[in-house]
C-alpha cells in the first residue's frame, strides 16, 4: 500500500494479516485446551480446528514478504550480495533462537510432567528462522550471479545477444522465480520426503526437522518441519519481490486485486487437480503433505492478501484503533505469552474441563489480555524511542 496523503503506512496490510493470523490462533488453542473430551466431539470444534491451519502459513507467508523487503531495501542501496545475506541469515537466526527459548520456558514451566524431549519439538518459531536463513542464502546466489553477469569481465557470463536470458537472470524477475520454483520444490517433495525419502538414518532431533518425525518413529502433524512448511515462506518471498517491481508500484490496486483472482484461479486449479482419479504419489495425505494442499492454501493467502489491502485502503482498519494492526505488530509478544495462559502451568481455566460457553469467555479474555499487552508493548516502544531521540545531540542543544 502506498504511503498516503495522511501518512498511513503502507505496511499496514501486513501488521493486519499478522493480527487475523494471532486472532486466529488464539481461539484454534483456547478450544483445543479447554474444551471437554465429548465438546471436542462436535462440529463446533472441528471448524475451529479449521481455521486454526491458516495461523502458521500466514506467518510463514508474511515472514517471507518482510523478508523480500528488507531485501529490495538493501539491493537499491547498492549493498554487496554477502552482506545482504549476512544481514537476513543473523535476523534469521536470531528468530531461530527465540525459538529454541520458547521451548526452554515451556519445559520449565511445565517441569515435573513435560518429557525433555519437548525440547527438541520443532515450533513455528524454528521454522521461520530456518526459512528466513534459507531464503538468504537463495537470495545471495541470485544475487551473486547477478552480479557476476553484469560484470563484461566475468568467465562465462552470458552473450550480449542472449537477451532473453539476460532479463530472466537479472533484476528482480530472477529472485521472484526463484522464490516461486523454491516453493514448488519444497511442496513436490514433501510426500517424498515424508515416506520413501525418509532420512531415517539422521537421529530423530535433526529427521524432526525434515519431516516432523519428533521422538515418536513417525511424521507428526503437529511439528512445523522444513518440509512442507517453508515453502509458504518462499511463496511470500515471491509476492514480496512482486510487490516491489514497478508495475505493482504504478499499478497498485490492479496488482492486489490479480492477486486475489489469481489465489481464486490457483484455488480452483488444486481442487481440480486432487479431484485426478490417478495420482503421482504412492502415498497421498491430502491434509499434511499434497502439493494440492498446498496450492489451495496458498491461493487462499494470495485472496487474503488482495482483502486485507482492500479493507485497509478503504474499509474501517485505518479508521482510528485497529486492534488487529495492533496485534500485529507485537504478534511474537502475544504468541510468546498467550501460550503460558492456555496451554501452560498457569492456565486461566482448567484444561479438557470446559464447555463451548465457558470456553468462549476464556478466548475472549485471553484476545483482550494480549490486545492490552500489545497497546503496553507499543507504548513503551514509542517512549525508549522518543528517549533515544532525545538524547542524540542536536543544534538546539548544541
Amino acid at each position: 500500500m502506498v504511503i498516503a496523503s495522511d501518512g498511513k503506512s503502507r505496511l499496514a496490510y501486513i501488521d493486519w494479516m499478522r493480527g487475523l493470523a494471532c486472532l486466529l490462533m488464539f481461539q484454534t488453542h483456547c478450544y483445543d485446551s479447554w474444551l471437554t473430551p465429548a465438546a471436542r466431539q462436535s462440529r463446533f470444534f472441528m471448524y475451529s480446528q479449521l481455521g486454526g491451519t491458516f495461523p502458521a502459513p500466514l506467518f510463514l507467508f508474511l515472514a517471507g514478504i518482510s523478508f523480500a523487503l528488507v531485501t529490495e531495501k538493501l539491493w537499491q542501496k547498492n549493498v554487496p550480495p554477502a552482506q545482504i545475506a549476512r544481514t537476513t541469515i543473523v535476523r534469521g537466526g536470531e528468530i531461530y533462537i527465540y525459538g529454541l527459548l520458547f521451548r526452554v520456558q515451556e519445559y520449565v514451566v511445565s517441569w515435573g510432567w513435560a518429557p525433555k524431549s519437548d525440547l527438541l519439538r520443532v515450533d513455528v518459531l524454528n521454522t521461520i528462522g530456518l526459512s528466513m536463513m534459507l531464503m538468504g542464502i537463495v537470495c545471495w546466489l541470485v544475487l551473486a550471479l547477478q552480479a557476476g553477469y553484469a560484470r563484461p569481465d566475468t568467465p562465462g557470463r552470458l552473450p550480449p545477444h542472449s537477451s532473453f536470458l539476460v532479463n530472466l537472470f537479472s533484476g528482480r524477475t530472477a529472485l521472484v522465480l526463484s522464490g516461486i520454483g523454491t516453493a514448488l520444490l519444497i511442496s513436490l517433495s514433501t510426500p517424498l520426503v515424508w515416506t520413501t525419502w525418509r532420512p531415517l538414518w539422521l537421529p530423530w532431533p535433526l529427521e524432526s526437522y525434515v519431516d516432523g518425525v519428533h521422538n515418536v518413529g513417525v511424521p507428526q502433524s503437529g511439528i512445523f518441519p522444513v518440509f512442507p512448511w517453508t515453502a509458504f515462506a518462499f511463496a511470500g518471498l515471491a509476492v514480496g519481490f512482486l510487490l516491489q517491481s514497478q508495475w505493482a508500484r504504478t499499478q497498485e490496486r490492479r496488482a492486489f486485486f490479480s492477486m486475489g483472482l489469481a489465489g481464486s484461479l490457483l484455488i480452483e486449479f488444486a481442487r481440480w487437480l486432487d479431484r485426478q482419479p490417478r495420482q503421482f504419489y504412492a502415498v497421498y495425505d491430502y491434509w499434511h503433505t499434497s502439493p494440492s494442499f498446498f496450492l489451495i492454501r496458498v491461493g487462499m493467502l494470495l485472496v487474503i492478501l488482495s482483502a486485507s489491502y482492500a479493507w485497509c485502503r478503504w474499509g474501517a482498519a485505518l479508521k482510528g484503533f485497529s486492534p488487529v494492526i495492533l496485534l500485529g505488530q507485537a504478534s511474537l509478544l502475544v504468541y510468546w505469552v498467550h501460550i503460558e495462559f492456555v496451554y501452560g502451568r498457569v492456565s486461566i481455566l482448567p484444561k479438557h474441563s470446559m464447555g463451548i460457553g465457558g470456553a468462549s469467555v476464556g478466548l475472549l479474555i485471553i484476545s483482550l489480555a494480549m490486545l492490552v499487552l500489545a497497546w503496553v508493548r507499543t507504548k513503551m516502544k514509542g517512549q525508549r524511542l522518543n528517549f533515544v531521540a532525545w538524547l542524540r545531540p542536536s543544534p538546539a542543544r548544541s
